[in-house]
């Protein structure tokens, strides 16, 4: 048991000077550089889905991309606001008009090219090339956001985690749609919408106990 007296001179002793962290806005642009960095080299190694030049002409594929981007972008803004204590829980609700554009227009364009999934338009080669470009985007940001919000999230894990989840989820969506061809059929729904949820879902429940892993605090017990 430390008494209150030892626990003073413990922390005079062993006081090191505090870095203060960056404002959560330089964070957020260093992190989305990062995920624009990866898709970047991602379209090198693999290269851009074949039919990219049409479909960027098509209203449905860009509003739907315009929609994962700027979800991506505010819920990446909205987890850096909503990890510092002196910010406002309602960060929470900034990527809420994005996300709803994107969620509306995936549903619109299933409901409307359902149709267009052929026999054998699916195949095992494409879902595992779409599965490996989720885990390349994903695993990399979900670890790069959990270090750099290690520390200042830990009042609120569940609201950053949730933002945060949301902003991986957004972004390995803008990949898919941009590498595979599949992005207004029902494979939209099982890989943009089915990632989306795995990701919010998890951040929500394991919040905190992943914080707890990367920035493990220590148990003093005061006297």
């Amino acid at each position: 048991m430390t008494t209150t007296p030892d626990l003073i001179d413990l922390l005079a002793a062993n006081l090191t000077p505090v870095r203060r962290l960056r404002p959560p806005m330089a964070r957020a642009a260093t992190w989305l550089a990062l995920a624009a960095a990866i898709v970047a080299l991602l379209a090198i190694a693999q290269g851009l889905r074949p039919d990219i030049a049409m479909v960027s002409r098509q209203s449905g594929f860009l509003v739907s991309l315009g929609g994962a981007v700027l979800t991506g972008v505010l819920a990446t803004i909205a987890a850096f606001m909503l990890s510092l204590p002196d910010r406002s829980r309602l960060w929470i609700v900034l990527p809420a008009p994005a996300l709803a554009l994107w969620l509306s227009s995936i549903g619109y364009q299933c409901l409307t090219n359902w149709v267009s999934v052929q026999p054998g338009a699916v195949t095992l080669g494409e879902t595992a090339r779409c599965f490996a470009t989720l885990v390349l985007t994903s695993l990399p940001l979900s670890l790069a956001l959990l270090l750099m919000l290690r520390y200042a999230a830990a009042l609120r894990p569940t609201s950053v985690v949730f933002a945060g989840s949301l902003a991986v989820a957004a972004i390995t969506a803008v990949a898919l749609s941009l590498f595979h061809g599949a992005d207004a059929t029902a494979m939209i729904l099982m890989w943009n919408l089915g990632t989306a949820g795995m990701f919010v879902g998890l951040g929500s429940i394991f919040g905190k106990t992943m914080f707890s892993w990367v920035a493990p605090r220590p148990d003093l017990h005061v006297a």
